[in-house]
């Protein structure tokens, strides 16, 4: 079996893009995005429908997202004037507005399983040694970054506050972006509230965000906090094996796959950021060493297993709940 750059070598094979088919994606989210925001909007659809329409809207933010993410790795539609500014304005429509989102999350890919208490770009993870030697605040700050309504509401937690207020107030210049995504995102809202209502407000904006949101936290977060989860300290740190056991494959329909653009495949991602979205699953099918890899999905108990994982136990090199600690 490849390790190293061996085998991050060997993935380069599939970064090559179709950039026909990077833009029919594309072109095809945004047109359905926009099929079934305007079916929120209609008053003269039946309610059922309506709803039907918000929750498949939300599902396809997750999709335009994960486009908008794979732009910012340079994997698809790159040297593309118009893709650059359709980019941009995904970013901003998402709250991920793109100087925060990449330099977090370029970050996380080159920090992917170190312990850190400052969380930049993730979730924050350390050892139980350190967790014990932590102030009573900074326990509670801690627990409260992992908490399961943290993830659950990181339309607010995640998007507004952390990639958002708490960018700009840090550095409003390097992150003005970040205050036009909130403006024009409570804009947006408020007009929606005062000219079409609370319900169709509901439908069309809050709710399609919240759902969205609250998948693409959950995802982020147990792709790299699972049982079976690997962490390591500075010295340790492998990139390739950081990607192969401390990131995990998500078992999913195929449907689910397409709404979340295949990042359930996000080992092969995190070996390979490089890899287009629609290859990820080639990759991961041609190279055995990328299938023998831990393993998470949307089962419930799987969800509550993943959710009271808290602190890393260098000892028995795994990670565990409060309860064990």
């Amino acid at each position: 079996m490849r390790t190293g750059k061996e085998l991050i070598n060997a993935s380069k094979q599939f970064c090559f893009e179709d950039r026909f088919r990077s833009w029919i994606e594309l072109a095809t989210t945004l047109l359905l995005v926009g099929l079934f925001f305007t079916g929120t909007l209609l008053d003269s659809v039946p309610l059922p429908v309506r709803i039907l329409s918000s929750m498949i809207c939300g599902l396809l933010y997750v999709r335009m997202f994960v486009i908008y993410h794979d732009f910012q790795h340079r994997a698809i539609l790159q040297n593309s004037r118009l893709a650059h500014w359709i980019m941009i304005g995904i970013g901003i429509f998402m709250l991920a507005p793109e100087t925060i989102w990449k330099r977090s999350h370029d970050y996380h890919h080159n920090h992917n399983s170190k312990l850190t208490l400052s969380g930049v770009g993730s979730y924050p993870t350390v050892s139980k040694e350190r967790f014990l030697k932590l102030t009573r605040g900074e326990r509670l700050l801690y627990l409260i970054n992992r908490h399961p309504l943290t993830v659950a509401f990181g339309y607010f937690t995640l998007f507004i506050y952390w990639l958002n207020i708490k960018s700009f107030v840090q550095s409003f210049k390097k992150h003005f972006d970040s205050l036009i995504a909130i403006v024009f995102h409570f804009a947006v809202g408020i007009l929606m509230l005062v000219y079409f209502g609370f319900v169709t407000f509901l439908l069309a904006w809050f709710c399609p965000f919240l759902l969205a949101f609250a998948i693409g936290a959950y995802l982020f977060y147990c792709q790299h906090n699972f049982p079976g989860a690997q962490f390591r300290e500075n010295q340790d740190w492998a990139y390739d094996q950081a990607a192969l056991t401390s990131t995990s494959y998500m078992v999913m329909s195929p449907v689910m796959q397409w709404f979340t653009g295949n990042i359930g495949y996000h080992h092969v991602h995190h070996l390979n950021s490089r890899i287009p979205f629609y290859r990820l699953k080639e990759a991961m099918n041609s190279m055995p060493e990328l299938k023998n890899v831990p393993t998470t999905s949307w089962h419930p108990m799987e969800v509550i297993r993943c959710l009271n994982l808290k602190l890393w136990d260098a000892e028995n090199k795994k990670m565990i709940t409060l309860r064990q600690l």
